[in-house]
């Protein structure tokens, strides 16, 4: 029996960052930084490389590319990723060109911009701009809510895993409720036609599905904003039902402000 080969490097950042529960989007951007930065220095391999290669790559995004601050931060955090928890080597001085941050004066809406805004939004994404908007919460984490987090005996939301990896409470908006509970409503249809025709598993966090087996298909597990269809689990083979996707809100949201004709 000949050995198993061990996984290829940009198999052995997925399965670590996945072992590190780390999100699938910040998995896929470090997986996109670092094939940018292999291929940029000709597919050779990163343990071959170092400190100058790594500065030379981001000093190209700065000067060349021309890329913002953010992003360049977001490619060296993927490559100190890379060599400190995958190749085990600790990247030293990195004397890149760093790009330049803009200083922009935030737009801060009035009250009844705020209301005109709401009223150009629609159903689900009017719930979820209210939610946001009186809770705190941010966009991902009012997404991923699930039937538990809510507690409309104290009027509070359970925040699971937010920023930093912390869970925190937060209040629910008073003008949200008799919407919620509509939601509700209909996320409980659309889970008991999922369990009907033998679906209804959610993605369960850590190692939760292992230790309690059914509780994917419970109830209080289910996302409160749940997607229009079901779709295969883009870390495994599962078909499963995932909360709505990002990207619905925003557009929905830039809808509304364009209907508003904000200058």
């Amino acid at each position: 029996m000949q050995p198993q080969k061990p996984p290829k490097l940009l198999e052995q950042v997925r399965q670590l960052m996945r072992l590190r529960h780390m999100s699938l989007a910040t998995e896929k951007a470090y997986v996109f930084w670092i094939r940018r930065f292999i291929l940029f220095h000709g597919k050779r391999h990163p343990k071959d490389m170092g400190e100058d290669e790594v500065t030379a790559f981001l000093s190209d995004l700065a000067t060349r590319q021309k890329v913002s601050a953010s992003t360049q931060n977001q490619a060296l955090s993927a490559l100190l990723f890379l060599y400190r928890h995958v190749i085990g080597h600790d990247l030293g001085r990195l004397p890149a060109v760093r790009a330049r941050r803009k200083r922009r004066i935030p737009v801060v809406l009035t009250r009844q911009e705020v209301a005109g805004l709401f009223d150009h939004l629609e159903s689900m994404h009017h719930l979820i701009a209210t939610l946001l908007y009186g809770s705190g919460l941010r966009l991902m984490e009012g997404l991923r809510l699930r039937v538990k987090d809510i507690d409309f005996g104290y009027d509070q939301i359970t925040v699971r895993d937010g920023k930093g990896a912390k869970d925190r409470m937060t209040m629910l908006p008073s003008q949200a409720k008799k919407a919620l509970h509509e939601q509700l409503r209909d996320t409980r249809k659309l889970h008991q036609e999922d369990l009907r025709e033998g679906y209804g598993d959610v993605e369960l966090p850590y190692s939760l599905a292992r230790k309690y087996p059914n509780a994917s298909r419970e109830w209080c597990w289910q996302f409160v904003f749940p997607a229009s269809n079901r779709s295969r689990d883009p870390r495994g083979s599962e078909i499963r039902r995932h909360h709505i996707h990002p990207t619905a809100v925003q557009r929905a949201v830039k809808k509304a402000v364009r209907g508003r004709r904000y200058p």
